[in-house]
């Protein structure tokens, strides 16, 4: 009789650690190829994720929020390395969107407006309550404003950040309007036609180290660079006007490129096949900053800069105060 009854209590045994495995396996994954993580990044459910930093191990660290996909996705060096679900702000308490920078971390921090509620691996991104933290999960948006994070996801990815990596908070993403070309190059041009203006400015003492940002916005005719999360200059600019099949948020970033800066597409959330390509050299002519000030920006750009090209308008009102650049809150 002993022998059949441990026979079963060993297949119950193998059972319930086969469950248990799937349901560690459905929350979180680690993988070590990029293929594998467009597999399982593809089918992500509510509260799961997939992390695989092996692809790259070194360079700048760049987090990425689709807030109308509610997922997060993270770079290295331009590359793929990790895709989260997320839960933002639900209706009347939305989750700004803009160019944001991590200014401090903490791994047991507890609200002082909401009743002392636990916010584990907080990483804080404005001043006024904002921040990347593990918390619920149901598949839509339901926070006061944060970026809820599955937990064993937001432990990873608080080990991968440093205060000042960049975080970007958009509505969507969209196509790459045509920029297709094997050309590479600075995506910044001066010219003698785009004049200063009033308003114009250039204050690099304003933040002397830290990733530099730079966002366009088309529908502004205008340039915004941040160092560090802090506006250090604004220029009126030319850029191609958005059509209306492309009127989202493009990201590149700048990677050394056999000696070379060259910018390349961040393969944002549903447009993975973006990843890796060159800027053409069509769409960066059409882009065009007064002599002096692109003089200045390509003084201080180094590989792991990060930019942004927008329909929005550009402003520094909000809940991100000078951080957030790109106005409109998510819907």
């Amino acid at each position: 009789m002993a022998a059949p009854r441990f026979k079963r209590l060993l297949a119950l045994s193998i059972l319930a650690a086969c469950l248990y495995a799937d349901a560690a396996l459905a929350q979180g994954a680690k993988v070590s190829s990029p293929v594998e993580l467009a597999r399982r990044a593809g089918s992500l459910k509510p509260g799961q994720w997939v992390w695989a930093p092996a692809i790259a191990p070194a360079g700048p660290l760049l987090v990425y929020v689709d807030l109308s996909r509610q997922l997060a996705t993270i770079y290295r060096n331009g590359v793929r390395i990790g895709v989260s679900t997320v839960s933002s702000g639900k209706p009347g308490h939305d989750t700004p969107t803009g160019v944001f920078t991590i200014l401090e971390k903490n791994v047991e921090h507890h609200s002082s407006v909401y009743h002392n509620a636990s916010m584990p691996y907080q990483q804080r991104l404005t001043w006024d309550g904002v921040a990347l933290h593990a918390g619920g999960l149901p598949g839509y948006p339901e926070s006061h404003g944060c970026v809820h994070l599955p937990y064993a996801f937001a432990r990873v990815l608080f080990g991968a950040t440093r205060q000042g990596t960049t975080v970007i908070v958009s509505k969507s993403a969209g196509s790459h309007g045509g920029a297709d070309g094997a050309d590479g190059g600075e995506v910044l041009a001066p010219s003698a036609a785009v004049e200063v203006q009033e308003g114009d400015f250039w204050a690099p003492s304003r933040s002397e180290k830290g990733p530099v940002t730079i966002v366009m916005s088309r529908s502004d005719q205008a340039v915004v660079v941040l160092r560090n999360g802090v506006e250090i200059g604004r220029a009126r600019a030319t850029l191609p006007p958005a059509s209306d099949a492309d009127r989202d948020t493009h990201v590149l970033t700048l990677a050394d490129t056999a000696g070379q800066g060259r910018w390349l597409y961040v393969g944002v959330a549903g447009h993975d096949e973006e990843s890796g390509r060159q800027l053409a050299e069509a769409i960066r002519s059409q882009v065009q900053l007064p002599a002096d000030f692109y003089a200045s920006v390509s003084a201080i750009l180094k590989p792991g800069a990060t930019l942004l090209v927008t329909a929005a308008p550009l402003s520094q009102s909000g809940r991100g105060s000078a951080l957030t650049v790109i106005s409109g809150a998510a819907q």
